[in-house]
């Protein structure tokens, strides 16, 4: 093709350590000359829960700028892209591999990333302030679902967010969790009125932590293997509620994408008392691809 350019990217599975499980990603990590237009293109062509494209950091103290896009939008904010960035950043050299502790700039500001040395290195990402919105109605939930009112637990669906706002439903067992579903009809309707777009995270609470989902077609994504942007705020939503374990104590598992036999362990860490010190998110990488776009 006349005036195509080459563009390498990689795909890595993030929240897992079995290649072809957990969450996939594309990163492209050197995105200069790919528009805003193209990238979109790209994110869709390629119809991963996200893309990401690494551009110079602007900011100081920053190790790259990463934009991240779902096949439908550009997102401020997301989890595994911002782990699985991480790793291939550390792994091409770019962030120097004996670094445990840098940032990464992302539409939200700065990520602060750690890494827990290993044989195979757990990254963690520091959640973004967490904020909680509105109360849903049970039944208007359940109906969405698919599910039944009795299907869910007593506290009533709360809009939380941490940079992705999203409607979290407790509901009472492993079986409910696998019976939800969520269209784009479903989500408009539970939406309403409100203008902005709406993930909803359905979970129960389990010994380790929680069994989890997440459906976001708003987004162009039909359901997401693991969510690392919503752990923090599922955390947050289950202290708050008094749904977690006192076997988990301050660390604990959101086990997700088991339906979608993409089985991925996202690890939480909560400092402080009811995470007033902050809410990590981490989660183990696997490289699985390494190709050249020529667009």
């Amino acid at each position: 093709m006349k005036g195509a350019r080459s563009h390498r990217y990689r795909v890595v599975d993030v929240f897992t350590e079995e290649p072809l499980e957990g969450n996939p990603l594309a990163v492209f990590p050197d995105a200069s000359g790919i528009d805003d237009a193209t990238m979109q293109k790209i994110a869709r062509e390629l119809s991963l829960s996200e893309t990401t494209f690494v551009l110079p950091a602007r900011r100081a103290g920053c190790a790259a700028f990463v934009r991240i896009f779902t096949p439908a939008r550009e997102l401020a904010f997301a989890g595994h892209p911002t782990i699985g960035t991480a790793f291939v950043l550390r792994d091409e050299g770019v962030v120097p591999s004996p670094s445990e502790r840098f940032a990464l700039e992302e539409g939200v500001g700065p990520v602060p990333v750690r890494v827990e040395a290993g044989e195979r290195p757990r990254i963690w990402l520091e959640t973004p302030p967490i904020r909680f919105g509105k109360s849903f109605d049970r039944g208007r939930c359940a109906r969405a679902l698919g599910l039944e009112a009795g299907d869910l637990l007593d506290p009533a669906p709360e809009l939380v967010s941490a940079g992705n706002p999203a409607v979290f439903v407790a509901v009472r067992d492993k079986d409910a969790v696998d019976r939800a579903g969520l269209d784009l009809h479903g989500a408009r309707a539970l939406r309403g009125d409100d203008p902005e777009a709406l993930c909803v995270f359905v979970f129960t609470p389990t010994r380790e932590g929680a069994y989890s989902r997440m459906f976001a077609p708003e987004y162009g994504v039909t359901e997401d293997p693991a969510t690392g942007s919503l752990t923090g705020p599922l955390a947050a939503f289950m202290m708050r509620h008094r749904l977690v374990s006192s076997a988990s104590g301050t660390r604990f598992v959101s086990e997700q994408g088991v339906k979608m036999q993409r089985r991925s362990i996202l690890h939480v860490h909560v400092r402080g008392e009811a995470g007033a010190d902050g809410i990590d998110v981490g989660g183990h990488v696997v490289p699985l691809v390494e190709a050249t776009m020529i667009i």
